[in-house]
């Protein structure tokens, strides 16, 4: 087992890259954190590299053993770190880029800013059987590690796909699916809004909704209503809703 002991190693170098979305971007990887997450990644058979905290041992579930080991010192650990206690064991992990729309649900998440809502949303759409989610511009970079580790692994389990989304909502039409975008103004109340077969679920920016440009090219606009004092539904469990009330039957 190859092991580094100091940050100032080019492998770390190139690791501490993961953590920015430059670094990402070139090199089509990430970096996750911690037991759960790691483990995740193996079983999706995205790891590339495990990196491990001198003393860690791997739990022999993982059944890890064709995958690169680097042990890794205490201050190194550290150093990649993004959480306030370093966990000791991180995986670099490959993102997928063969992913394309097919005929499903999906969710479409526009200019959402939250890292925490972003990644409850894919976790919820992994719970309610959605195919995928597609991610558009302006939205926080989905494995950027606070996304991540809100996703809770649902990141490996079904496909997030980054693409304009006017192309999205064609690319969907295309294959009969039935788009329905978040809005406040003429729209119908969600439980009204018929939807036998497959939908995307359209959801918009926390301040300021999905943009009109992209509504103006849904089949139906839906609203959650506020029986209650609050002004709004935090975007994440407003689309928690409609996730499950529009989920593929079984």
């Amino acid at each position: 087992m190859k092991k580094i002991s100091s940050a100032k190693n080019e492998i770390v170098k190139q690791w501490k890259k993961l953590l920015t979305k430059k670094g990402r971007m070139q090199t089509g990887r990430f970096l996750v954190e911690g037991e759960h997450l790691v483990e995740e990644a193996l079983r999706a058979g995205a790891t590339r590299e495990l990196i491990v905290r001198e003393g860690y041992e791997i739990p022999h579930a993982w059944k890890a053993d064709e995958i690169d080991v680097i042990e890794v010192t205490e201050s190194v650990a550290e150093a990649l770190s993004e959480t306030e206690t370093a966990q000791g064991i991180f995986a670099v992990c490959q993102m997928k880029s063969d992913a394309a729309i097919s005929r499903g649900s999906y969710l479409l998440l526009d200019r959402i800013q939250d890292p925490g809502n972003v990644g409850t949303m894919i976790r919820t759409a992994d719970a309610a059987g959605f195919a995928g989610v597609i991610i558009g511009q302006g939205t926080v970079d989905v494995f950027n590690s606070k996304v991540l580790r809100s996703t809770q692994g649902s990141v490996f389990h079904l496909p997030i796909i980054q693409m304009e989304l006017t192309e999205a909502i064609q690319a969907l039409h295309e294959e009969g699916v039935k788009v329905i975008g978040t809005a406040l103004e003429g729209a119908e109340l969600y439980t009204g809004i018929e939807a036998a077969g497959p939908v995307g679920l359209l959801i918009g920016n926390e301040a300021q909704g999905v943009a009109a440009e992209l509504l103006d090219h849904c089949d139906a606009k839906a609203y959650i209503p506020i029986r209650g004092k609050a002004e709004s539904l935090n975007a994440a469990v407003a689309a928690g809703i409609l996730l499950y009330h529009f989920a593929p039957a079984d």
